[in-house]
């Protein structure tokens, strides 16, 4: 039960919806279990969905990203002037392990 209520990302309608269609399923879970279920997962979710997250990264991830245009206000020639230049600062690194800067 968990799983499908962890994969989904049950709000707490949904999960009164989930857990009641269980009860009243033939050999399905009591309304005293769905109501334990339906308190764990309430205090809990926001643990359990990060840590789904943390382990379905394989890759690098964006840690921090700073950015800026800026433009020429000088030049020899005029035609280079309010020329925009983009400047993109990206931090990457895997969960858990020490970022590096692109």
């Amino acid at each position: 039960l968990f799983s499908k209520i962890a994969s989904a990302d049950m709000d707490l309608n949904q999960l009164e919806a989930f857990l009641t269609a269980q009860t009243k399923k033939q050999g399905g879970i009591t309304s005293d279990q769905a109501a334990v279920i339906a308190k764990f997962w309430k205090n809990h979710r926001i643990k359990i969905h990060e840590s789904l997250i943390n382990q379905s990264c394989w890759e690098n991830v964006l840690k921090n990203m700073n950015w800026r245009v800026d433009l020429k206000s000088q030049s020899r020639h005029i035609d280079q002037i309010n020329t925009p230049v983009a400047i993109v600062e990206m931090e990457l690194g895997k969960n858990g392990q020490v970022s590096f800067l692109l």
